[in-house]
């Protein structure tokens, strides 16, 4: 039997949250976005009063510490709490709905798990429906079970997928270096390169040779440093097929198991 040594959650505060909103009673869902959700800043939905929707939203990204399930969709609406619409106000109440139907579940952390620390990066390109901007997301894993997550709109427009999964990389990259040097401080060392898997092959041959002009030669150079990361043998950049649970709404089957991946299950003891 596989035990379990530590686990991260944080029910007594979603509970705390469900009841000062008044959703302790809600509708369970079973996943906190809808595939194909498309949010945009104007439409002809009415609008809702800013400052409880951003008490709601608040409260909400102070549950990403422990859930990384909801990081996306929370990232989302996020993006609208200066003018929110009704449909921004029902994806936030979903979110709660999700919440409210996994109270029992945290990430999970093993003990004869995978002690190497391994980082995942994706991004969606030009999901934005107001400014074209992509979205990075990365998740970073060890003891089978997500240590550090994140997802983020891209500062810029990107004008491929390849910039776009490049600059996604080198975000990742930026959490694993510091990552692992507060493991070397906590008596953790990694002595070995980083496993770090990516969806797009041109980013891992950009990331290794430096002359593919005709994708690379526009992409910002201070995201370049991805490259001396790899060369330097700090990151090893693996191609990986996969759905990202960090850019983009998915099907409930997809949400799934990449929940389970992440070390997300129902805490014991």
């Amino acid at each position: 039997m596989i035990r379990v040594y530590s686990s991260i959650n944080q029910t007594r505060y979603a509970k705390d949250i469900l009841e000062r909103i008044d959703m302790k009673n809600c509708n369970a869902v079973q996943f906190p976005i809808v595939p194909g959700c498309r949010l945009t800043k104007e439409g002809s939905d009415e609008k809702v009063d800013a400052t409880g929707f951003k008490q709601i939203v608040g409260s909400l990204m102070y549950l990403t510490a422990t859930k990384p399930d909801i990081t996306f969709a929370i990232c989302l609406i996020s993006r609208y709490m200066e003018k929110p619409t009704d449909m921004h106000l029902l994806v936030a109440k979903k979110i709660l709905g999700y919440r409210r139907g996994t109270l029992e579940l945290g990430v999970q952390y093993i003990r004869n798990g995978r002690h190497e620390l391994m980082a995942c990066s994706d991004s969606d390109y030009a999901g934005d429906m107001d400014d074209r901007k992509s979205t990075s997301g990365y998740v970073l894993m060890l003891a089978n079970g997500a240590v550090s997550w994140s997802s983020k709109k891209q500062p810029i427009v990107t004008l491929s997928t390849t910039e776009t999964e490049f600059i996604a990389a080198a975000s990742c990259a930026c959490q694993t270096v510091w990552l692992k040097r507060m493991l070397e401080i906590l008596g953790h060392p990694q002595n070995r390169s980083t496993l770090m898997l990516c969806d797009n092959s041109s980013t891992i041959k950009l990331s290794r040779n430096p002359v593919m002009h005709g994708k690379g030669k526009h992409i910002n150079v201070r995201f370049h440093f991805l490259r001396d990361l790899v060369k330097d043998e700090i990151i090893e950049l693996v191609h990986c097929n996969t759905q990202d649970i960090m850019t983009k709404p998915l099907k409930r089957e997809a949400f799934k198991k990449l929940c389970e991946l992440l070390g997300i299950g129902k805490l014991m003891g």
